[in-house]
């Protein structure tokens, strides 16, 4: 192995995600090696490397993606079954396989089809893809299309109509500054999808799927298939081959979720996949990533962020999402801040802007800090009146937040505060004994879960 020249290179600005690797020319290739476990491999853009570099462009090499490297090599393999699944595709069952674009969605439609084939299906069978918009891949549809059209299966489409991810996070950041404001939560809430509350698949693809599945085919059984691993993590080693989907379930039939190769290694889903003539999606193979999600998910590793930052494709998403974390004080990721994944791309002001933010954060941290935690409210309604004293803190805590933040918060005073506390406990209280309590009181569920 040697490297590029090393004076060629010090006399270029080295890409911030390029420093400290070591590089290799194999033809009309060059690699490049992660000197870090924390740092993607794989294939760098060389029209990337020759505007960062001044190095001169050439074919992009295709990589074999990480999950692979020393993995054994795959194999035919055959889809698990239950005798409930059996029962219900002896019945010709409508059976729906979410697709995301990603390599195990795309190896589970590939065995369900030629399972369904071997035993003489009849019923409805289609591929479902819920696209997020613009914090999709580019080449997600695009692949989702490519094992429609090898299948020969229709391709479902389904998208939110009140907008895209984006807009769902930066709407659920308006109405927290409007919660925040009425005092209808005691802190500040985050815009962003979570670990332990991911809406972005609740909302965005599970409810979607299965609303539109049951508008499609209001009569018989539904059969909502995934590409869910026990290999993937934990969790899911626990997971079962079938469950029932009370969401899919109606008079009209009864629908389950079947994880079809839950006991898959993933040697047997590129297997799969290579084994029709199909190709992995270009962020396994081209940047390296080992999931594919959103170009930039609550749930990718840090690694997986910075690869993803090298497709130019996703760099106005990136934008997007720092003016976010920017204007909430609210990082992407815990503590790991979008901004620090590739500020070079970022224009001057977002960079200063976006160190002013985590300032502010820790800041509002700080402050917040404060509040003692039986003061806060529990599924949006608070569980005591505050005394004057624990009154006075709330109202400052509220000043100082709502001055740091540019908000117009009511209740910054201690009996403003202690009246706003005795109204949602009367509320709470009257709840459902009648018809404009009940509003209210919905009204006051939406503004804190919202």
């Amino acid at each position: 192995m040697r490297r590029l020249c090393e004076p060629r290179l010090s006399r270029h600005k080295l890409h911030p995600f390029l420093a400290g690797h070591r590089f290799r020319k194999e033809g009309c290739s060059l690699h490049f090696y992660p000197c870090g476990d924390a740092l993607p491999h794989g294939s760098v853009s060389l029209h990337h490397l020759r505007n960062e570099m001044g190095i001169i462009e050439e074919p992009v090499h295709f990589i074999t993606p990480r999950f692979l490297e020393g993995a054994p090599q795959g194999k035919p393999n055959q889809v698990c079954l239950s005798p409930e699944v059996e029962a219900l595709l002896d019945r010709d069952a409508v059976v729906a396989v979410g697709v995301s674009g990603g390599k195990d969605s795309d190896a589970c439609a590939i065995a369900v089809a030629k399972h369904l084939d071997a035993i003489g299906h009849k019923g409805p069978r289609l591929l479902v893809h819920s696209d997020l918009g613009r914090i999709e891949w580019k080449d997600s549809l695009p692949s989702c299309e490519r094992l429609a059209h090898r299948l020969g299966w229709e391709l479902l489409v389904i998208r939110r109509q009140a907008g895209d991810m984006l807009d769902r996070w930066e709407v659920r950041w308006r109405n927290s500054v409007l919660r925040y404001e009425e005092l209808s939560c005691v802190k500040l809430i985050l815009p962003w999808s979570t670990p332990s509350m991911r809406f972005c698949t609740s909302e965005m693809k599970t409810h979607l799927i299965s609303s539109a599945l049951k508008k499609r085919f209001p009569q018989g059984d539904i059969i909502n298939v995934t590409g869910i691993r026990r290999q993937e993590s934990p969790n899911r080693s626990k997971m079962p081959v079938w469950a029932p989907n009370s969401e899919l379930t109606r008079k009209g039939g009864v629908g389950i979720t079947w994880n079809a190769i839950i006991e898959w290694p993933v040697q047997d889903v590129a297997y799969a996949i290579h084994d029709v003539g199909l190709s992995l999606h270009e962020a396994y193979t081209r940047y390296g990533l080992s999931r594919v999600s959103c170009c930039f998910c609550i749930m990718s590793s840090e690694a997986d962020l910075i690869a993803s930052a090298m497709c130019e494709d996703n760099h106005e998403p990136y934008i997007r999402m720092v003016q976010l974390e920017v204007k909430s004080s609210f990082a992407f990721q815990g503590n790991r801040w979008l901004s620090d994944v590739a500020p070079h791309i970022l224009p001057s002001s977002l960079r200063s802007e976006a160190k002013q933010a985590k300032a502010i954060a820790a800041q509002r941290q700080a402050i917040e800090a404060e509040i003692p935690k039986h003061l806060l409210y529990e599924s949006g309604w608070p569980t005591c009146l505050p005394t004057r004293d624990e009154a006075e803190l709330l109202a400052r805590v509220r000043r100082q937040v709502s001055t740091l933040l540019g908000f117009n918060a009511q209740c910054i005073d201690a009996v403003s505060v202690q009246d706003r506390y005795a109204s949602l406990l009367a509320l709470k209280e009257a709840k459902g004994k009648g018809g404009v309590v009940e509003q209210v009181a919905s009204r006051q569920a939406e503004l804190c879960f919202g």
